[in-house]
């Protein structure tokens, strides 16, 4: 698969599986599993026409992992990023010292003043490390890191969660949690 249609095909699932199943005429579960046949079938009907090799391909090769299948690969599902209600059962984790987020200048006065929110979606996303955070950081502009101060927040009381593929959840950061370099 060429990496444009690799972009399209993601982009396609994160719409789907993470904000507007509906669109298509998906049927989520609570915890946001799709049935892959029925995501192959709704998505051919809306002119979306994929096959479940190139399907196997994106699960496997995306390169932020945004999606997995369930134990037998009869669903999928999106592993964090939802504005929709699903419960993905994740328990709080202990986060390490400091995890990371890559923002640009223009959001800098707003976090500075009402740190980290998350919008609309369920949690603040953060990066275990530089580098992702860096990458995320960039899709809007030259890229800034925010170094958050997780253990203290645990300490606080902040719940911390940890999606399947690595990326770590809170429900917001405060400022004062947040080292602005």
């Amino acid at each position: 698969m060429d990496a444009k249609r690799e972009k399209k095909l993601s982009k396609f699932l994160s719409y789907v599986l993470r904000h507007q199943p509906q669109s298509i005429g998906l049927a989520l579960d609570e915890q946001g599993w799709a049935k892959v046949p029925e995501l192959l079938s709704q998505a051919r009907k809306h002119q979306q026409n994929f096959t479940i090799e190139e399907l196997n391909f994106v699960v496997a090769n995306n390169a932020k992992q945004r999606f997995r299948f369930n134990e037998n690969a009869a669903k999928i599902r999106a592993n964090q990023g939802h504005s929709i209600a699903v419960d993905l059962k994740l328990n709080p984790e202990q986060p390490p010292q400091f995890l990371y987020h890559g923002t640009v200048e223009k959001f800098l006065p707003d976090i500075k003043e009402s740190g980290l929110q998350k919008m609309n979606r369920h949690h603040v996303h953060l990066s275990p490390d530089k580098e992702t955070a860096t990458n995320v950081g960039s899709r809007r502009g030259k890229p800034i890191i925010l170094v958050i101060r997780a253990a203290d927040m645990w300490r606080e009381g902040f719940l911390f969660y940890q999606s399947e593929n690595g990326v770590w959840l809170t429900e917001k950061v405060p400022s004062q949690f947040i080292e602005f370099h």
